[in-house]
């Protein structure tokens, strides 16, 4: 065995047995929906504020595998009411989604943070995919959609760049939005994505 096979069966090993098995059961909030994200390395939660970003990843992470890697059903399990949480609670009604909220579901911080709208777009879009729920799929087209209208300004109010000075270029967002685009690729026209990509990249 080479050595790239040995490093490849060690990570195999390090993501099955030992990473998705801790975020499976420690990160699940059974009482409340969502995930926990703020845990120390034995699994013990020390904060309980859910944050939208970190939520959408976490139902991203086991969609995918669910499609890619194995048809488990504890993995779609976890993304489904991850999801489910989500869609109740981490938005304002028209797909504006908070920045954290309480374990409960409450808001903390408004929608200011693109990524949180970029991360629940990719989750459910993955999601989608996974169990066919024209529902989840549907939250996230008109998600990418609102991403798309606030490119030119993804902080609204909120920017912090200094009026009248030099424009500054930020690459997070290019780089964000072509992973996005090829996240939910099986959800939008063809055409209209390979413009898209085109203009992200220039």
């Amino acid at each position: 065995m080479n050595s790239f096979n040995i490093l490849a069966l060690q990570y195999r090993e390090e993501l099955m047995g030992n990473v998705l098995p801790f975020w499976l059961e420690k990160s699940q909030d059974k009482d409340f929906g969502g995930y926990f994200t703020c845990l120390d390395r034995k699994g013990n939660v020390f904060d309980t504020d859910k944050f939208i970003w970190l939520q959408g990843r976490e139902v991203w992470l086991f969609s995918m595998l669910y499609n890619n890697v194995e048809h488990r059903q504890e993995w779609l399990d976890c993304a489904i009411q991850g999801a489910e949480f989500l869609r109740k609670y981490g938005h304002d009604g028209n797909l504006n989604w908070y920045f954290s909220l309480t374990r409960e579901g409450k808001p903390i911080i408004d929608p200011y943070n693109i990524f949180s709208y970029t991360f629940a777009a990719m989750g459910f879009g993955q999601l989608s995919k996974a169990t066919g729920n024209s529902e989840y799929a549907e939250i996230a087209k008109k998600t990418f959609d609102i991403v798309l209208s606030k490119r030119e300004n993804p902080k609204g109010k909120w920017c912090k760049a200094h009026p009248g000075t030099r424009n500054l270029k930020s690459f997070s967002l290019p780089m964000i939005l072509c992973n996005l685009s090829l996240e939910i690729e099986h959800l939008i026209d063809k055409s209209f994505l390979e413009r898209t990509m085109e203009e992200y990249i220039h």
